[in-house]
């Protein structure tokens, strides 16, 4: 079975959905679909993950939402920074297609949506990389999220993840730590973590 949100093409019927919600003070139109991960609401992790994000002290550069699904991480911070680039990326065709749909509905324009199976194909490097990690994918694939992040970042640039502690925060902290040399867990909230990891330059 490939009905699962991090398939390429779910083999699930078509059940589309129409919703509103509120994320920062913006009010986004979504149209989501079975096959796609949290199709009835924003889910949790990714609104706690959203309450963090402050690009102010973030080098200029584009930013990476790594594992987009229908859109709400990428489309709300394409919305906090109008002049920046948002790509975002996912394995999920299906998702890709809702989440071009959604950043129309919304009449947002500075995006590149485009597929990618973790950083495949990534040409770039960014300021910041957001990711909600499809845990359900295995612990290889999330790992490959966060160690593979340390070479698409720009100098000074952010990794920030959104993980609950039970499903591996700890691990995850562990590897962040690993590779970038540093990590911090930003803000908790109902058992999820946001760590933070900065690409350091070398004094």
């Amino acid at each position: 079975m490939t009905d699962y949100y991090y398939s390429k093409n779910p083999e699930v019927a078509h059940f589309e959905k129409n919703w509103d919600f509120e994320i920062r003070g913006f009010n986004f139109k979504f149209t989501t679909d079975n096959g796609v991960f949290s199709k009835n609401t924003v889910d949790y992790g990714s609104r706690v993950l959203l309450d963090t994000v402050d690009l102010a002290e973030v080098p200029d550069g584009p930013v990476l939402d790594m594992g987009c699904g229908y859109g709400p991480i990428g489309m709300t911070i394409a919305k906090l920074a109008p002049k920046r680039r948002i790509d975002m990326v996912d394995v999920n065709e299906r998702a890709l297609g809702l989440a071009q749909t959604n950043c129309q509905l919304n009449k947002i324009e500075n995006v590149r949506i485009f597929e990618s199976a973790e950083y495949q194909n990534v040409p770039d490097q960014y300021a910041a990389i957001y990711t909600n990690p499809p845990i359900r994918a295995g612990k290889d694939v999330v790992q490959n999220i966060l160690t593979g992040a340390y070479d698409h970042l720009l100098p000074e640039g952010e990794l920030n993840v959104v993980i609950q502690k039970k499903q591996g925060a700890p691990s995850a902290k562990k590897t962040m730590q690993t590779v970038f040399g540093n990590v911090q867990i930003i803000h908790k909230d109902k058992g999820y973590y946001i760590l933070q990891s900065i690409k350091l330059t070398e004094a």
